[in-house]
């Protein structure tokens, strides 16, 4: 969805200097203010959520000729060249929080008090961890930074222990998810840009470490950065945005792809602004869905009843199983498993910094251009990142860590708040910490670097996680194919269905391959 232009002149600027209040973010997005569309009161599919499992089995129900309606708590955004439309890490306000006052990034920089809002991102806390999701049409591709990889073979077996066929993936569903989400390497020009210094430095100090540095497939249109750096778009991806989405398209979020195909088939409706509070079961073998109409600023206007056929769940890892829980808990899904809510992790996530690298004083690109993997002990992937909060080069660099830890969670309902507790330890998991740190210090002594950039962050962070996994694990809550167990025409098509890890790699790939695959699955079945 294109916004309309605004005059150059007026907006080239990197970013805005203060936060934006409310009154300014309507003047700057009247669109986000406008109504949304209205879901119909009964629906053959309904899908909640709007991210990648979710849009992959819309489309492919759509395309099936069954008419489908995907709600969606966040916001639908526009996207322009030069409008000021996403906000700056730097300069975070409602725009970019879901419904919060303010925001520590993983520099451990506060930032706010910023105006309650329906924003992007969602910073979910629980006692002894922050979970980092989306609010918004097209869910994590909004605010994730591109990574499109899948798991080596050996990781993948490891992470889901025989409940998927690696090698039917690979042939099939894994190019059928890529084919859609196009994701590419960084080209070379890219790659040796100024924005991308601190991207040939992690490379280099990683040979210097003994390791093999691999170029990773991104989501990510090239072009639109080319234009960024020759003046032809307000610059975004090269100067540290993502976290809060890229206003010109420079990532290829789902926005440009699935979900427009969906909608161009006539079959499927998309209403942003509509938040799912709990699910049911109807007499006659229908669902029920209690959805409420939110307005940009989270305030309720309207709250309804829902039917449908078939429910499909795609509202990630922490949607879909909180509302799982709750309905297992409060007896509106009576079939329900022990399983549910059960076997949830956070990837072996964690976040690294160095410190006292080339200070080259100008903006840092967010896409990822490599990894390293290394299996000497604990599986894990290491990629170049750079370092959210931190607009220009200051000698920082920043990994992402992913490995295969057993550390699993569960979800508890308390009925006496409605509220979710996660039963994620103090201290997170010691095992994650020390690899990387292993890792994080070999490449710091290689390359003459500090682990960490106190007082700013520590050097291994794994107190957050972006990549939440599991809750409805796939062969346990669900078949083999997301059918939920006991309750026929309900499904899983999300996170939810990983067994708390995609084998050391981002799940974003794994997840819509996997959706793709299962959904091909039931509408063969019929069911």
């Amino acid at each position: 969805m294109v916004g309309l232009a605004v005059p150059p002149a007026i907006t080239r600027s990197t970013a805005s200097a203060l936060p934006l209040g409310v009154p300014s973010i309507r003047n700057l997005l009247p669109e986000l203010f406008a109504d949304p569309p209205r879901p119909p009161n009964h629906s053959p599919a309904l899908v909640i959520g709007s991210g990648f499992g979710a849009s992959a089995a819309a489309l492919r129900l759509a395309q099936a000729g069954t008419s489908v309606t995907v709600l969606e708590r966040g916001l639908r955004w526009p996207r322009d060249p030069f409008r000021d439309i996403f906000t700056a890490d730097m300069t975070a306000d409602g725009r970019g929080l879901w419904h919060q006052r303010s925001f520590t990034n993983l520099t451990g920089m506060p930032v706010g008090p910023v105006d309650w809002f329906n924003g992007v991102l969602d910073t979910t806390r629980y006692e002894n961890l922050s979970v980092w999701r989306a609010a918004a049409v097209g869910g994590g591709s909004v605010v994730y930074t591109g990574v499109s990889i899948a798991p080596d073979k050996r990781f993948f077996d490891l992470s889901f222990g025989g409940r998927v066929d690696y090698d039917e993936m690979a042939s099939q569903w894994y190019p059928k998810a890529r084919s859609v989400l196009r994701p590419s390497t960084m080209p070379d020009d890219i790659y040796a840009s100024p924005g991308f210094a601190h991207s040939r430095t992690w490379d280099d100090h990683a040979r210097r470490a003994g390791f093999d540095p691999q170029r990773v497939d991104g989501g990510w249109n090239w072009n639109v950065l080319r234009d960024e750096m020759s003046g032809r778009s307000r610059p975004s991806a090269t100067v540290g945005c993502s976290t809060f989405g890229n206003s010109n398209g420079a990532k290829h979020d789902l926005t440009q792809n699935y979900i427009p195909q969906a909608e161009a088939t006539g079959n499927a409706v998309v209403c942003h602004s509509h938040e799912v509070v709990a699910i049911g079961t109807e007499s006659g073998g229908r669902y029920r869905v209690e959805v409420r109409r939110l307005d940009p600023e989270g305030n309720a206007l309207e709250t309804r009843t829902l039917t449908c056929d078939s429910l499909i769940l795609g509202a990630g890892s922490i949607g879909t199983t909180e509302l799982l829980v709750r309905a297992q808990a409060t007896g509106a899904l009576p079939e329900l498993n022990e399983f549910v809510g059960r076997g949830w992790g956070t990837n072996g996530d964690a976040f690294m910094t160095r410190s006292l690298g080339p200070i080259g004083g100008g903006p840092q690109g967010a896409p990822c251009a490599s990894r390293i993997v290394d299996d000497t002990g604990m599986p894990l992937s290491v990629e170049n990142w750079y370092v959210p909060g931190v607009p220009t080069e200051m000698g920082f660099l920043g990994s992402l860590g992913m490995t295969i830890d057993p550390l699993r969670a569960d979800f508890r309902y308390d009925r006496a708040t409605d509220g979710m507790s996660l039963t994620w330890p103090k201290g997170g998991s010691r095992d994650t910490v020390e690899a990387l740190r292993a890792v994080q210090n070999r490449m710091a002594q290689a390359g003459r670097t500090v682990v960490s950039a106190e007082p700013f962050t520590r050097d291994v962070d794994d107190t957050f996680t972006a990549h939440p996994l599991g809750g409805a694990v796939l062969g346990d809550v669900t078949d083999a194919y997301g059918r939920v167990k006991g309750h026929p025409g309900l499904y899983v098509m999300d996170g939810a269905l990983v067994p708390g890890s995609t084998g050391a790699a981002n799940p974003s790939l794994t997840i819509t391959a996997l959706a793709e695959r299962n959904i091909a699955a039931v509408i063969a079945a019929g069911g």
